[in-house]
């Protein structure tokens, strides 16, 4: 009986025609998620932002650039100029983000620590329109107990006082 044996190529040891822009494991690759993880704790740290948009999505495009997408919420512009004020590295002065073009309502592309990422808004109302929205709930409006109102306060509705 004829036994056919499967091979595996295996990397040169001395990493002659190894692709290394491909791996996941190059110090390339690790930059991209880097830069990734600081514009997500960015946004993470915008309770505007957050509790605003909906179906918030992110995906690795073909070129490793990021795209970020998401309905409502603010607008693009203001989500890019959000990440360049934010965005910082305290060994670097000066911000990591540099904007690749002027943003619009519906799109911006920065360049994060030399990392593409295309911002989409779907849907976008923009941060004023947000906070004026009636029905959203805001933790400021809760935590201010200084304004006099004939309703009940958020916080007390909560508490169930």
């Amino acid at each position: 009986m004829l036994v056919k044996r499967k091979h595996v190529l295996r990397r040169p040891k001395d990493g002659a025609g190894s692709d290394v822009a491909d791996d996941d494991l190059s110090l390339t690759s690790a930059r991209r998620y880097e830069a990734f993880g600081r514009v997500m704790a960015a946004l993470a740290t915008e309770a505007d932002f957050i509790e605003s948009c909906r179906d918030l999505t992110w995906w690795r495009g073909a070129d490793h650039s990021w795209h970020i997408e998401w309905r409502d919420g603010p607008y693009a512009s203001e989500v890019a100029s959000l990440l360049a004020e934010e965005v910082r590295d305290p060994d670097f002065d000066g911000s990591l983000v540099i904007e690749a073009g002027p943003g619009s309502d519906g799109s911006a592309v920065l360049d994060v620590m030399g990392v593409r990422f295309e911002l989409r808004a779907i849907d976008p109302m923009g941060r004023a329109t947000v906070r004026e929205r009636p029905g959203f709930w805001r933790l400021s409006e809760a935590l201010d107990t200084t304004r006099r109102t004939n309703t009940r306060h958020p916080w007390e509705e909560l508490l169930g006082g």
